[in-house]
């Protein structure tokens, strides 16, 4: 990258080569990271249960929430191990994107913000992260990019 796009100049110009080298694997990092984190939420409704996790729904006031689980463990686990390897990564982003808006809206808003007291912080940090990856798609190290086609 050259400081004639807009850059900002170095304090160590030296660096130049290894941040050129890094900004390309840090779009992987991000992605897997975001992906394998989500896909481990999913993972729990997989392992507890589909019928193990409905009355903690019920709760929340979803009145028949076994398809809506089977929702989340598809856009948690497939969607976030799709993420990680930067395959579908805007549809499956967008859909997380939802989901978190949907979390943050209907039951994070009314604690305000801090996660300490089950407010939105977490949540929203969150939904920004799976917004910019829906955006910004795969990246250079992507399934995405090698198969040369984004869903």
């Amino acid at each position: 990258m050259s400081e004639s796009n807009g850059e900002p100049k170095l304090f160590f110009p030296a660096l130049r080569s290894f941040y050129d080298f890094l900004e390309p694997l840090s779009w992987l990092l991000l992605r897997c990271a975001c992906g394998l984190i989500l896909a481990v939420h999913g993972w729990g409704k997989i392992s507890r249960g589909v019928e193990a996790m409905a009355p903690a729904f019920v709760k929340m006031s979803y009145t028949d929430p076994v398809p809506l689980l089977y929702f989340l463990i598809l856009v948690e686990f497939a969607g976030g191990l799709a993420i990680a390897a930067g395959l579908f990564t805007r549809f499956f982003a967008a859909m997380v994107t939802i989901e978190t808006a949907v979390i943050m809206f209907v039951h994070y808003l009314p604690n305000g913000f801090s996660w300490l007291n089950r407010g939105y912080e977490f949540v929203l940090l969150w939904g920004l992260v799976s917004l910019t990856i829906w955006w910004r798609g795969g990246g250079p190290y992507s399934l995405d990019r090698r198969i040369g086609r984004e869903l």
